[in-house]
């Protein structure tokens, strides 16, 4: 269901064989990353009534028949918009946090391994699709939105049997765990500290991921695709590690670390967009901090307000991907009449760092269990009651 991470190699042949513009053929991911966290919202009210199993399912189903509309862009790009953006965004924001929700029931006291585990597949798999869409597209002649139809059926053929095996540890499915979020969340500070630096890190690693085959193309579609992969691979590597680190790590320390680590790749980039070499050197070092985004924050919920309660709240955290969704296609705007990235990945760079300096003073050591980040609680024993 990471499929979507793979679309810098749709774009780029929308944008050369089928004479889309560039900012028009990032519409269907932007589109995709506003209603996907939106859906998140909802998600973690559904996934209380319907289960696991049924909502994994569900989402499967509409992901997998979003692309096979996609497919039908030929007739209007306004398909693909429909189909990959707003029907995947919609599959994919019902089973998200699924294997989020049920990784930490299982396994409470690794919350940041876990979660790491959990959503590596999401990045790894656009490794595979981009290799796959490349080799359709480039090596068998197979339009972008052929290419996009047939994955549609794989989709099906994949997910819905993976899906169908999801489900909570044994007695924890109850009505006792079916219980609200606690009260009054969303005006916490610690909330919205990181709030913000969640969608700063996202809206750099939507920038870098979505225009990866864009930086130097002079380099040739291959390279791109390379690229794509390896930030990709890197995704995946980085939720793992970010999550061991997480475990061991206070707070504050990993999420600053992870935010002006990203600032600084991106602040280079001039350097390293020289070569092949450095293009790959600036997808996996981007693609590995990226990977952080999607596991510190989901892992700073469950510490905070509890493994019970983690689909609400993380699913109102996700949704700063919907701001940080205008990143790609304001760059990809930009990229039409200057010609360059520079100028909008320098900006993403001096936001990650605001965003790293905020959470620096966000701390709150009068919290009365041990708090050893920005979270009151984060490094202690997870607390189940609502409120404290």
């Amino acid at each position: 269901m990471g499929a979507t991470y793979s679309w810098s190699v749709f774009a780029q042949y929308l944008h050369n064989t089928c004479d889309v513009k560039l900012g028009m053929a990032q519409a269907p991911f932007s589109i995709f990353f506003v209603v996907f966290p939106a859906m998140t919202i909802v998600a973690g009210r559904l996934l209380e009534r319907l289960g696991p199993t049924r909502m994994a399912m569900l989402g499967a189903l509409v992901f997998a028949a979003g692309w096979f509309l996609a497919g039908l862009g030929e007739i209007h790009i306004v398909f693909s918009m429909i189909g990959m953006g707003m029907l995947g965004g919609l599959g994919v924001g019902l089973a998200y946090l699924v294997p989020i929700a049920a990784g930490m029931r299982w396994f409470p006291g690794r919350k940041g391994l876990v979660t790491g585990l959990a959503v590596a597949g999401f990045g790894g798999g656009a490794a595979l699709i981009s290799q796959v869409s490349e080799a359709l597209m480039g090596g068998h002649g197979l339009t972008p939105f052929a290419t996009m139809r047939w994955l549609g059926l794989v989709f099906v053929l994949v997910c819905l049997p993976a899906a169908s095996l999801l489900r909570y540890p044994p007695g924890s499915d109850d009505h006792a765990h079916r219980t609200s979020a606690p009260a009054g969340f969303l005006r916490e500070r610690a909330f919205w500290v990181l709030y913000a630096a969640m969608c700063s890190g996202l809206a750099a690693g939507f920038t870098v991921n979505a225009n990866l085959a864009q930086l130097n193309m002079s380099l040739g579609a291959k390279a791109g695709a390379l690229a794509v992969a390896l930030f990709a691979v890197a995704n995946s590597v980085g939720r793992i590690a970010w999550g061991l680190v997480f475990d061991v790590v206070p707070a504050r320390t990993v999420i600053r670390a992870n935010l002006l680590g990203q600032a600084a790749v991106l602040a280079v980039h001039p350097w390293l967009l020289g070569s092949t070499v450095g293009l790959f050197a600036l997808a996996m070092v981007a693609g590995f901090n990226y990977g952080g985004v999607l596991v510190l924050y989901a892992s700073s919920a469950g510490r905070r307000w509890g493994a019970r309660h983690v689909g609400r709240v993380y699913g109102w955290l996700f949704s700063s991907n919907m701001f940080a969704a205008a990143a790609p296609l304001l760059a990809g705007m930009a990229f039409d009449r200057l010609g360059t990235f520079r100028e909008s990945l320098f900006v993403l760079a001096a936001l990650l760092v605001a965003a790293a300096v905020c959470v620096r003073f966000e701390e709150r050591p009068e919290a009365v269990t041990p708090a050893a980040g920005i979270l009151p609680g984060a490094d202690a024993v997870e607390p189940e009651a609502s409120g404290s």
